[in-house]
């Protein structure tokens, strides 16, 4: 990994990818609680569906707000402070006894503390720590090697349900989160990068450049489509296949089965990157979701085809991220990319919000997941049709003036 990359590089990609496999996994794991807290708590799905939907809503909206703070005082401390309020709201999740409480602690302050430790902020400190023409392969590496995370807290999480409750595991996981504040100490030198940036450009100034690109805003609707795909499965995807008749523990293995080939998917997609058109790849990556998602509800239910869809599936989970995020900083620069990619995730968020409640209130009131199933095709196909006509070209800045292409 390290070829090419300086030691500075090496410890920035080594920090981000420990931050962000802590911070995805312990959100990747969520689903499993779906159906013990929801039984204890007397609800139905919708309550809970309706907390991660908050928290996803809450990770989007304070993600532009973060990633200004990142841009402004560094990701290190951002992390920091990101990962003491994941820590505390874990806490406050295991100790809730109403649905006000979940709301808040699992849906508000983890969805915030998300926006402090996941790709959004930690992606700029990586992105601005390497050359350009390596960037797209470290935003892979980091997006990859974080995302092993997903494939080991789901039957960690799982193993310790069963054992011990879900209070207890909420408990765990909280403890686990304080350490992302001693990773935050390696993404110190992507702060220092992007302090030292030759780019003049102001914020306000980023900010109206991109507002008036329709790439950014391309890929501002496409992101919407990638959030409401892995909130939706990420969380109803266990009581899915429970509601077929498959274990809770077939279930776990298929969620870690997302977290290892997104661990190739993620990588592959970075590397793929840096050699063909990001767009192209983010048109097929959406087009093969969709198709994929229509053959598993096509064919019957069963543990070997809900692992083929949950392995092939990883591969297009995250693969998206460097893509998407190196778009930003390929059209943009790397000075505000936490800033403009946090815009970008903030649709992402929504999406994700919309994907997990809409799906626990229609089940509730049809008593299946049928409608939201072929709602992700339709939304899929149209993604990959929007990222087609994005102009990846680095926009052409003259002081105090707009790009002269749009």
């Amino acid at each position: 990994m390290s070829q090419g990359f300086s030691r500075a590089a090496v410890i920035a990609i080594g920090a981000g990818s420990f931050t962000v496999a802590l911070s995805f996994g312990i959100r990747s794991s969520f689903g499993l609680f779906l159906q013990p807290m929801s039984m204890d708590l007397g609800s139905g799905r919708e309550m809970f569906a309706l907390a991660l939907a908050i928290q996803n809503l809450a990770t989007g909206a304070a993600q532009p707000f973060v990633g200004m703070i990142a841009d402004r005082w560094g990701v290190a401390r951002t992390v920091v402070a990101g990962g003491l309020l994941y820590a505390l709201a874990l806490y406050l999740m295991a100790t809730a006894a109403s649905a006000f409480e979940l709301y808040v602690s699992g849906g508000l302050l983890v969805g915030i503390a998300l926006s402090g430790t996941s790709f959004g902020v930690v992606l700029a400190a990586v992105g601005r720590a390497v050359p350009a023409e390596l960037r797209s392969t470290a935003l892979g590496i980091t997006t990859a090697t974080g995302s092993f995370g997903q494939f080991l807290m789901p039957p960690i999480g799982q193993a310790l349900i069963s054992s011990y409750g879900w209070q207890t595991t909420l408990m765990f996981l909280a403890t686990t989160a304080l350490l992302m504040i001693v990773a935050a100490r390696g993404l110190r030198s992507g702060d220092t990068a992007g302090a030292h940036s030759d780019d003049r450009q102001t914020l306000s100034g980023a900010l109206r450049e991109a507002s008036h690109h329709t790439g950014f805003l391309y890929l501002t609707a496409g992101f919407f489509v990638c959030g409401w795909h892995v909130a939706f499965i990420g969380v109803h995807l266990p009581a899915y296949l429970a509601d077929g008749g498959i274990s809770a523990s077939v279930a776990a293995w298929c969620l870690a089965l997302v977290g290892l080939f997104n661990v190739i998917g993620s990588y592959s997609a970075g590397v793929l990157g840096g050699r063909l058109s990001k767009k192209y790849c983010l048109s097929v990556l959406y087009g093969a979701r969709s198709l994929l998602i229509l053959v598993f509800i096509v064919v019957p239910l069963s543990v070997t085809s809900a692992l083929i869809f949950s392995a092939i599936m990883g591969l297009l989970w995250l693969s998206t991220v460097p893509l998407t995020s190196g778009l930003v900083a390929q059209i943009f620069g790397p000075r505000y990319m936490a800033t403009l990619f946090g815009i970008v995730f903030f649709s992402h968020q929504v999406g994700a919000f919309i994907g997990v409640w809409l799906g626990g209130y229609l089940y509730d009131v049809r008593g299946s997941y049928d409608v939201i199933w072929w709602l992700s095709i339709a939304l899929g196909v149209t993604a990959a049709l929007l990222h087609w006509p994005i102009d990846e070209r680095a926009v052409l800045r003259q002081p105090d003036q707009l790009p002269s292409r749009a």
